[in-house]
């Protein structure tokens, strides 16, 4: 059986005794339990000491969740010679009632249309040599008046005054650096520059890798502020310009942008990389090329695939805000990213960031938090585990806890111990129900 309390042991200078006492409860609850993962739920699973009062008195308690996430990470995840981007990304979860709050209308990718319930958005730490990826801080998405509020009341507008051509006369040029950040890109902002106070310069981060929905010059701006560079996605349709080259360089042109980019007809001095697998050829290309709408010059990454029987094809375009980063490393990075969607999934199958039924603000941030402590501590059990227990998951992992928490109860019931051959057995036995793999032969009682 896993010492949690042991693990936890890390976090005491940051939390009391007593609720260091609750959440190791609460989370060797959660590791056995069956069904939704509720306050409910769980202190019906959790010993001695664990009543519900015990639950409303713990998720009513304000934890510092961001430095826990981050001295659990430095204690037991962290890996000296690997390296780690920063990843962040939107989870909404579905929300009932009208009293939780932040209890709003979010898009939902899943549900492909806005839903209602709670939005929340997570950083996370991604392990490049590692592959996965750790939750770092949490922050619930809050929609502010502006966003609230019905749509405005229709106004009525004067016809404006038809223009000559050209450039009206005395306009300035704009900075396109000097950007005014939305509620959404100041919350990112916020949490980044927080986890700096607690990183320092323990681990060096120099990407910050978001999907396509901050493919935009704000982004950017906001990434370089707190010199990150960003690494994104930019619409298929995006207008990029190769960079003006004055043939006759004794002159001096204001000239900045050259012919636009054709998608279908890229030049092949771009060609990094062509390979046909399945009768698909893939064609990578790389570029540093411009944009109207950012402020400063992009490395892009187009990958084209071409099916070689209907002649159709599609691309994706990658950037990065980085100049001097390879393809190779842009791709891989960009599909990096995707780990943090994992972490979304756990946490909502496995450990009740979908299920809890919590209302006052506290509560609400504290079982989200916890839904995602459980998975950076999952990764942890996991890695130990899977050494007798090879290609086990979630699902083994906590059939293993419950099997033990059956052993458990019943030896309480006996009148002696058993044999230990037959203690070995009986654990086995009841450890291995509702495993997915089977159970190693070096798994033995502690």
């Amino acid at each position: 059986m896993f010492d949690i309390l042991s693990l936890l042991q890390c976090l005491l200078p940051q939390i009391n005794v007593t609720t260091m006492r609750q959440l190791n409860q609460i989370i060797l609850a959660m590791l056995a339990m069956s069904g939704r993962v509720t306050m409910l739920g769980i202190s019906r699973w959790t010993g001695a000491g664990g009543s519900y009062r015990t639950m409303l008195r713990f998720f009513g308690t304000v934890i510092p969740w961001a430095t826990l996430f981050w001295l659990f990470f430095r204690k037991h995840l962290w890996r000296e010679n690997e390296v780690y981007l920063l990843a962040g990304d939107e989870v909404v979860v579905s929300k009932s009632g009208k009293q939780t709050y932040g209890l709003d209308r979010f898009f939902s990718s899943l549900a492909s249309k806005p839903i209602l319930g709670l939005s929340f958005f997570a950083l996370s730490l991604v392990s490049v040599e590692g592959r996965q990826s750790f939750p770092i801080q949490i922050e619930q998405i809050i929609k502010s008046d502006n966003q609230t509020n019905s749509t405005p009341p229709i106004q009525k507008v004067k016809p404006k005054e038809k223009r000559g051509r050209g450039r009206p006369k005395g306009s300035k040029n704009k900075n396109k650096a000097e950007v005014i950040l939305t509620s959404e890109l100041l919350l990112i902002q916020k949490m980044i520059n927080s986890l700096f106070k607690l990183v320092g310069n323990f681990i060096p981060l120099t990407y910050l890798v978001v999907d396509g929905h901050f493919g935009n010059n704000n982004a950017l701006q906001m990434a370089r502020q707190v010199n990150l560079h960003i690494i994104s996605k930019l619409r298929h349709d995006s207008a990029l310009y190769i960079p003006y080259e004055n043939p006759d360089s004794s002159k001096r042109s204001r000239r900045k942008y050259a012919e636009k980019l054709d998608y279908r007809n890229i030049p092949n001095t771009y060609l990094c990389k062509s390979a046909i697998e399945d009768e698909i050829q893939t064609d990578i290309y790389q570029a540093t090329l411009l944009h109207k709408e950012f402020s400063q010059a992009l490395n892009v990454v187009i990958l084209v695939k071409i099916n070689l029987k209907t002649n159709t094809r599609s691309h994706v375009i990658l950037f990065s805000s980085d100049l001097t980063l390879s393809f190779e490393k842009i791709i891989d990075y960009y599909k990096l990213r995707f780990q943090i969607e994992f972490n979304f999934r756990d946490a909502k199958q496995f450990w009740g960031l979908e299920d809890f039924m919590n209302l006052s603000q506290t509560a609400v941030t504290n079982a989200s938090n916890l839904a995602f402590f459980m998975v950076n501590l999952s990764h942890h059990l996991l890695a130990d585990f899977r050494q007798l227990n090879p290609g086990s998951g979630i699902i083994d992992l906590k059939a293993y806890h419950r099997g033990f928490r059956y052993v458990r109860e019943m030896l309480k019931m006996l009148p002696e111990i058993p044999d230990p051959i037959l203690l070995t057995q009986i654990f086995a036995k009841l450890t291995a129900l509702g495993r997915i793999h089977p159970v190693s032969i070096g798994v033995e009682p502690s």
